[in-house]
């Protein structure tokens, strides 16, 4: 049975992953296809000034915190091995920190990193633009639903 601070750390997972996924989701569902909508130069200086915002503290905390305590569950449940609930936690945890966090750098940060290279009004910005949210919003998808399956999971594990 998964109790005390073990609990309290599986309880802290299920919080962060979910509110990673839905950030995520938010992004996948609305915000960049409102992005998309706009004329290129717009959406283009739009996504460069999230991409800018998005580095703050209370993201990072939620996003790299929940990463750290990803870190933590494996080697608590290696060490612990609770009689139920440690494949869940296992692989959910792997699952955020490979299909949410290491996407995350792999894949959309190059992206972003890409776009704010470029100046919004440019010909080479507009023939990106669309590349850009194609390629970004399909790594995106893939970061909500393992950051989703990662919540879902550790729920299971202490249900």
């Amino acid at each position: 049975m998964i109790d005390g601070a073990y609990f309290v750390l599986v309880v802290l997972g299920v919080l962060g992953t979910g509110l990673v996924a839905g950030v995520f989701c938010g992004f996948s569902t609305f915000v960049m296809r409102g992005l998309a909508a706009l004329p290129p130069a717009q959406g283009v200086a739009a996504m460069r000034a999230i991409n800018v915002t998005a580095v703050n503290p209370p993201f990072m905390l939620v996003f790299v915190g929940s990463a750290a305590l990803c870190l933590v569950t494996v080697v608590v449940t290696f060490v612990v091995w609770p009689d139920e609930g440690a494949v869940e936690l296992l692989v959910g945890s792997a699952l955020y920190l490979f299909g949410s966090f290491g996407l995350t750098m792999g894949a959309n940060v190059p992206r972003n990193n890409a776009l704010a290279k470029l100046e919004p009004g440019t010909a080479e910005a507009a023939a990106y633009w669309p590349v850009y949210v194609r390629e970004w919003t399909l790594w995106n998808h893939i970061r909500t639903v393992a950051s989703g399956a990662a919540s879902v999971l550790y729920v299971l594990a202490v249900a």
